[in-house]
């Protein structure tokens, strides 16, 4: 019997792996970033997985941290997301299509243009995930000293949310009647000009794009912050959350569906999907192989940088391959990022290198192990509400989500955990998302 509920699955891509060793392991494909035909076959295997979208994590500035760290990683450079989106929507039929686009450097009207072609390109396959661009130097690129203050960047991104989707309601659904014998092409009565003005913009419209496939292209938000979790539980659909543990899952999942329950929206409307990197073997042993392999081409110079900032204190004075020392000087880093990698390194006796190249390469929540043992992982997840789902990272490129196809979305689709086809054609459908209706017309 298939499960009442079934995993949706993104797939964060950077639009390759974020494991920053995965370049260096062996077979990876370390020109991926760069590289269309490579970037096809992924977009490819994933759409054969039944994944619900592709998922291009994006930039707008060179990741602040330091050369010796910058120089020895592969995420930090990528194509524009809509370049690359609308060439993969040519080569897909049902993989949504997701691109991050900043609130803070961007403009309403670019955006919401942007999104409208992709939508159509695709057949009704576009996300938009909001984001209010946290790296301090992305202002440096955009005529800025100082980044905006946290507060104003979240009211500024609420605006914009309104302003975006006014621009997508500019049309009603019927509003092209392309009439040859009258000459009539479109409707007026069924345009509507925004004239928006707010606090941060002015805006008139209309967008010169008919109204987008899905209505609205799905709204995807990462923010966990109490201003970001507000955000998410007002205009979300789709939330790319961090937990480590199940049990942070359960009290994010609680604490943003509850804050939908009191305003008013359907809980269902929003899935939320947990970041997951996802190592998947023929035995548990052969799993944590390949993850201490990816770890160990972590650089330990940029390793043990990452160390020192959780730990808050000089980590490269440590002894490398010996334990963490458990007297610790007291400091005013964050006390959690610190237990979290002290508790780390005592759960799973690692030495003081491989601790920093855990965290150096990636340090959140992983399923390490085979098809079946990662499947009922996944299942404790969905059924205990600690998600609707996962954002997947994969070890490397290609045969990280090679073995994620072949071997786990078998094990998850007979246990009625996945779908076997599609269920519809655009994002929203397979989403299991309703499509807005137009606020200016019924």
């Amino acid at each position: 019997m298939p499960s009442p509920r079934q995993l949706k699955l993104g797939a964060f891509m950077r639009p390759v792996s974020i494991h920053t060793g995965a370049w260096r392991y062996p077979q990876a494909w370390r020109d991926a970033n760069f590289n269309l035909t490579r970037l096809k076959y992924l977009a490819e295997r994933l759409e054969q997985g039944r994944f619900d979208a592709f998922f291009m994590a994006d930039h707008l500035a060179v990741l602040n941290m330091p050369i010796d760290a910058l120089q020895r990683s592969h995420t930090v450079t990528s194509f524009e997301p809509f370049t690359l989106l609308s060439a993969l929507s040519q080569h897909t039929t049902h993989l949504g299509l997701v691109a991050t686009a900043s609130t803070t450097f961007e403009e309403p009207f670019h955006i919401a243009r942007r999104f409208a072609s992709l939508d159509h390109l695709s057949g009704g396959r576009a996300g938009w995930n909001i984001v209010t661009t946290s790296n301090p130097d992305a202002a440096r690129n955009f005529g800025l000293e100082d980044h905006v203050e946290h507060a104003e960047r979240y009211r500024r991104a609420r605006e914009f949310y309104d302003v975006v989707t006014g621009l997508w309601d500019s049309w009603a659904d019927d509003a092209f009647v392309r009439d040859a014998g009258s000459g009539q092409f479109f409707d007026p009565a069924r345009l509507h000009v925004l004239d928006h003005k707010g606090p941060h913009f002015s805006v008139r419209g209309p967008l010169h794009i008919a109204r987008p496939v899905q209505g609205w292209p799905v709204i995807v938000q990462a923010g966990a912050s109490e201003a970001g979790r507000q955000l998410a539980a007002e205009t979300a659909e789709v939330v790319f959350a961090a937990h480590g543990t199940l049990e942070e899952g359960r009290r994010f999942y609680a604490d943003v569906k509850g804050r939908m329950r009191a305003i008013g929206r359907d809980p269902n409307h929003l899935k939320i999907l947990p970041g997951a990197f996802v190592v998947v073997a023929g035995t548990l042993a052969e799993a944590r192989a390949i993850r201490a392999r990816l770890d160990s081409l972590v650089h330990y110079e940029s390793a043990i940088a990452s160390l020192s900032i959780s730990l808050g204190v000089d980590a490269s004075q440590f002894d490398p391959d010996g334990p963490l020392p458990r007297d610790l000087p007291d400091t005013n880093a964050s006390k959690s990022a610190r237990e979290r990698a002290i508790a780390l390194a005592e759960r799973e006796g690692l030495t003081v290198r491989q601790l920093a190249q855990r965290l150096g390469g990636f340090s959140g929540l992983s399923f390490v192990g085979t098809p079946q043992t990662i499947a009922d992982e996944m299942q404790q997840w969905l059924e205990q509400e600690g998600s609707d789902g996962f954002n997947i990272m994969f070890p490397w490129l290609p045969g990280g989500l090679d073995a994620f196809v072949d071997t786990l979305v078998p094990e998850l689709q007979g246990r009625g955990l996945l779908r076997r086809e599609y269920e519809g054609t655009t994002l929203r459908e397979n989403l299991g998302l309703p499509r807005p209706g137009n606020r200016f017309f019924r």
